[in-house]
């Protein structure tokens, strides 16, 4: 192709018409992709012509190379043009395959559904407000005093570090229990009070069983000091769970909590194996649902009461609805399955 006789001159414009003509009528971006390889790839015809001019005289390379470049200019832009085309046709076809015809009426509906926490919830409510409970509110962000010093839990108390707390740089704190709601209530109200408080408390903790946000329904009885007592507590709190959980067996452990005393943790007999022994109660065949007690005087003293007595109790709505629904896993709760979510409609 360097001194091109008038027969090669003839024989390669054949060959690029032909190349120029497959170009032009593939119907594919794959067909395209496929010629422009044949012609401009590694070992396209192109390619090696380029490769003879190592081999060519220096006052011949001119010309020889100007031919070559004058038809890879040639293929290089009807491959351009050809695929910009059929990339044009590939989108009119794949928007005419998704067009929707929005006029036309459709019988389908969804219908949404109470998150299974707070369907939770307002059972839970629902049940306290029949026994004549009250429902007290406070706020997310406390003071030391109302979350700790006046729930008997004064500075430097070992019993903190039971509760892993968000501090902020003011010194005010995300509460850790709806406690501080129990300690509003009782420094505006007098006795008698029947309360609970439902809401959403903070702690830095992330396990199989615990997140850092969750909710909390506390309870709270208050009145003279001869109308309180263990008993009542624990009469509230077995039918509340048998009510729960249906025919499940009850038991209460002496426990420590610094705003009650007498204090003790209830478990019930596991729902998951019936009391056999599984993952979820550590084979112990029971499950751990709340903590309660008789309110401790120094509470009483923080928020100015005499010759009174009451009982509290706690409870994570979020362990309630898990074992209400057989979630093993709580963070299942909180990870948007819609083929777990979708189960409550």
């Amino acid at each position: 192709m360097a001194i091109l006789t008038e027969q090669e001159y003839y024989k390669w414009r054949n060959i690029l018409k032909e190349w120029l003509d497959k170009i032009q009528n593939a119907t594919s971006l794959e067909v395209l992709e496929n010629l422009r390889v044949e012609t401009l790839g590694k070992k396209g015809i192109l390619t090696l012509e380029f490769a003879k001019l190592k081999d060519i005289p220096n006052e011949q390379k001119k010309e020889f190379a100007q031919n070559l470049n004058e038809q890879k200019t040639a293929i290089t832009s009807a491959i351009d043009a050809q695929k910009e085309q059929l990339e044009k046709v590939a989108l009119n076809s794949q928007l005419q395959a998704d067009k929707i015809d929005v006029t036309m009426f459709n019988n389908e509906s969804s219908i949404g559904a109470v998150h299974p926490v707070m369907r939770t919830m307002d059972a839970i409510i629902s049940y306290f407000q029949n026994l004549n409970f009250s429902i007290e509110e406070g706020p997310l962000v406390e003071d030391d005093f109302h979350n700790f010093e006046a729930l008997n839990l004064p500075k430097y108390h070992p019993a903190r570090d039971m509760q892993d707390t968000f501090y902020n740089k003011d010194f005010t704190l995300l509460r850790t229990h709806t406690s501080p709601v129990q300690i509003r209530t009782m420094l505006s109200t007098k006795p008698p009070i029947r309360m609970i408080a439902p809401g959403t408390v903070f702690r830095r903790d992330f396990d199989l069983t615990h997140t850092p946000m969750f909710n909390q329904i506390e309870g709270l009885v208050v009145d003279s000091a001869d109308k309180i007592s263990f008993a009542n507590l624990k009469h509230v709190l077995e039918e509340f769970l048998h009510h729960t959980f249906g025919n499940v067996n009850v038991r209460f452990r002496p426990s420590f909590f610094p705003f009650t005393e007498p204090s003790a943790e209830v478990d019930i007999s596991c729902v998951f194996c019936k009391g056999s022994g599984c993952r979820v109660c550590s084979q112990t065949g029971w499950l751990e649902v709340l903590g309660c007690g008789i309110v401790d005087e120094n509470v009483f003293k923080a928020v100015g009461y005499e010759n009174v007595s009451g009982y509290a109790f706690g409870l994570g709505v979020e362990r309630f609805a898990m074992l209400i629904h057989n979630i093993s896993d709580l963070r299942s709760l909180f990870e948007s399955d819609l083929r777990l979510l979708g189960q409550f409609k």
